[in-house]
């Protein structure tokens, strides 16, 4: 999501948009469910219930969420997965590795490029990710492709010149039933809807509630929505095709019962619900961190709207793990605004800018506190007397650094998909190392190793 260092890219692109004066219409590419789809395709479509029941049950459920920052979000959760794969644990009289314990990874934004693209490739993603988008200077190659006079005259806007580099050095067409790989976790892309302000996830799902397959839906097109910062890019459209008899509405009306005492997720039902009307026939979707900056919601939202913890276990047809653990990797920065050493009246960017870390850092806070006592609610949901389920929340960020120099540090790296190789290591590292110290995952780390 755009912070307040946000990247050169914004006044060139606002340039250009001013300048051509041209309206722009979003590229449709999402299908019409077929009616015989609605039986043969349970076992094969990209939905939070399959994928999670073709994984195998473990002593442990993990799951990550990646937060919004552009390639810093990026690298750093890179360096996340790199620590994971490296910290072995004991299964089955064997060493195996804690990355293979991943249910699921749940990204906005900048994070959701690692996490589409780990969800492609497993762990040729540490001989492949870094070559193929971090060192890569993604920002300049979407600005030449706006500023190129091939595409002055355009009618479908910036988006989609994003969407075709993305593609083209990254997912190389690869669709959602792409991700379908038995041995890698359920990949949950999130991006917000302009229309109603509510988040959507790139699953089966979601996209029953307008009437379409996401098996062959581009994993571009979606990254690109998570990570469309308004006014820069264009929204990615999706239609709705409603009406449809998919058993959408009679899930959803559940999952409005369940929501009735609490306003925040009867908000989220009730924006839900607008995709039920054949008045809804498109979803403009942007940046996901407009709605979630940290991935964490899109959890809490699948588990509560299931009607808790216990409901949701036994819809994935699982019997809950002995650990709980979620990891959230935080990549938002905090900026010291110039304009606090003078009187000087701050400039419209500066005050927007400021405004929007504002907003973030209030929300990522209460998102915090929410997804905490949820987790501590889940477990006491899950536990029996005989089977206790313990919960791990950890939380990686950069004001976890000892020192006030490495803070500052890390929060002077600027929102871009362009970084240093100085710079891209340095958040590798500290995805790696801010790790491997936090006591809760040593905590974690700590009861696994003791089990026999």
């Amino acid at each position: 999501m755009m912070q307040s260092n946000q990247i050169p890219l914004l006044s060139l692109c606002l340039l250009f948009f001013t300048l051509s004066g041209c309206s722009s219409y979003g590229v449709v590419h999402n299908q019409k469910q077929e009616k015989k789809g609605l039986n043969h395709t349970k076992e094969t479509e990209y939905s939070i219930t399959t994928k999670l029941k073709s994984r195998p049950r473990g002593n442990i459920t993990l799951a990550l969420a990646f937060s919004g920052g552009g390639t810093r979000a990026a690298a750093f959760a890179y360096g996340v997965l790199q620590e994971l794969e490296q910290t072995s644990i004991p299964h089955q009289n064997k060493h195996a590795r804690l990355i293979d314990e991943i249910d699921l990874i749940s990204a906005v934004s900048g994070g959701s490029f690692i996490a589409a693209y780990y969800g492609l490739h497993g762990k040729k993603t540490f001989t492949k990710f870094k070559k193929a988008m971090l060192q890569q200077n993604i920002e300049d190659t979407i600005i030449s492709g706006i500023l190129s006079p091939f595409s002055w005259f355009l009618t479908t806007g910036r988006t989609e010149i994003a969407v075709q580099i993305y593609n083209n050095i990254l997912f190389k067409n690869a669709t959602f039933k792409d991700l379908n790989h038995p041995d890698r976790p359920l990949i949950l892309i999130n991006a917000s809807d302009l229309g109603n302000g509510v988040r959507f996830s790139f699953v089966q799902e979601y996209f029953n509630l307008i009437c379409s397959d996401i098996n062959n839906y581009p994993i571009a097109r979606a990254v690109a929505a998570s990570a469309a910062v308004p006014v820069v890019f264009n929204p990615v459209i999706i239609q709705n095709f409603q009406p449809c008899n998919n058993q959408a509405q009679q899930k959803l009306q559940q999952a409005t019962q369940y929501a009735q005492k609490n306003s925040e997720l009867k908000q989220v039902a009730d924006g839900l619900n607008d995709y039920l009307n054949t008045t809804y026939p498109y979803l403009h979707l942007v940046d996901g961190g407009i709605t979630d900056n940290l991935g964490l919601r899109a959890i809490y939202e699948a588990v509560e709207l299931s009607g808790g913890a216990t409901h949701f276990a036994h819809r994935i047809g699982k019997p809950p793990a002995k650990w709980l653990a979620v990891i959230s990797v935080d990549a938002s920065t905090q900026s010291s605004p110039e304009f606090r050493l003078s009187n000087k009246v701050p400039s419209i960017k500066e005050s927007i800018d400021a405004m929007t870390d504002i907003q973030i850092h209030r929300y990522n806070a209460s998102t915090l506190n929410l997804f905490s006592n949820a987790l501590t609610k889940w477990s006491i949901e899950l536990s029996t007397p005989q089977h206790q389920v313990t919960p791990f929340f950890i939380q990686l960020n950069f004001n976890q650094f000892r020192t006030p120099e490495q803070r500052i540090e890390f929060n002077q790296i600027p929102t871009s998909l362009s970084l240093s190789e100085p710079e891209i290591t340095k958040l590798i590292h500290a995805g790696r190392s801010l790790l491997k110290s936090n006591p809760v995952f040593q905590d974690l780390l700590q009861q696994l190793h003791s089990e026999k």
